[in-house]
């Protein structure tokens, strides 16, 4: 008994948690008392791998700051009407556009989902140990604004190119000065092939330029961009009025009964 404690004790002082907890089930459980001492010892080692893993995995969605942390590629709609094929978001799932330091670009208008697929794409990556930071753009143009006043702009601006993915959400919904497509020009190009963007707008890609207003950032921007994207065109009426609808007949049917 004294020996077991110690074990457990060392096991804590070495934060072996995952390795704690399933010595601690071996030990009560008779389950495992037929397998060879080789057999007992890959399962208290794959215990703490997994432990590890979920926990890693926890630490990355919080710090990865998703609008929908509950976003899954399983639940991804592909009605004929979204323009969305599921074999393209199979492929995208392999995450090898992260490994290639890609980019998704996805349009369409308000409602569409184009936030909901960029969260679900940036979860997946996550759940096979990427990291990722979400943002709608003018959310980090403040950050990058307040960064600049306290002094932290490079220690941001290296925060940011070391995600492995970067989910810039709302391009092109605020007007945008010369002196803010400028600054997120910078946060791209830090991040140019070494880390992969998906930015969700709500202009057609051939409106970006014009939006920009600047022909130097314009060109910069978009041949770091578009050139070296997958393109995700979504189209049909809004989720979100699909969703109420649905909602909305449900709790209808419900009053009946």
């Amino acid at each position: 008994m004294v020996m077991y404690q110690q074990t457990l004790d060392q096991l804590c002082e070495l934060k072996l948690k995952g390795f704690k907890e399933a010595f601690i089930l071996q030990s009560k459980s008779p389950d495992y008392r037929h397998l060879s001492f080789e057999e007992r010892l890959a399962h208290l080692i794959e215990s703490e791998a997994l432990f590890r893993k979920n926990e890693r995995m926890k630490r990355y969605l919080r710090a990865s700051k998703l609008k929908y942390r509950n976003a899954l590629i399983a639940d991804i709609e592909y009605s004929a009407s979204r323009n969305l094929k599921r074999e393209v978001i199979a492929t995208l799932s392999k995450n090898h556009w992260i490994e290639q330091a890609h980019h998704i670009i996805i349009t369409g208008a308000t409602g569409t989902g184009k936030t909901y697929i960029a969260c679900a794409l940036a979860l997946n990556a996550i759940s096979c140990g990427y990291t990722a930071y979400y943002s709608r753009i003018s959310k980090l143009l403040s950050e990058i604004r307040l960064a600049r006043a306290d002094g932290s702009y490079l220690f941001y601006l290296k925060k940011m190119a070391k995600m492995h993915l970067l989910v810039l959400d709302d391009f092109g919904v605020s007007p945008m000065d010369a002196h803010d497509a400028q600054e997120l020009l910078e946060v791209i190009e830090e991040r140019s092939c070494s880390g992969s963007i998906i930015i969700t707008s709500q202009l057609p890609v051939d409106h970006w330029y014009d939006y920009l207003k600047n022909g130097t950032v314009a060109d910069a921007m978009l041949d770091r961009l578009v050139h070296n994207s997958f393109r995700l065109n979504l189209q049909g009426e809004s989720m979100r009025k699909k969703t109420q609808q649905i909602t909305g007949e449900k709790n209808k049917l419900d009053g009946e009964l």
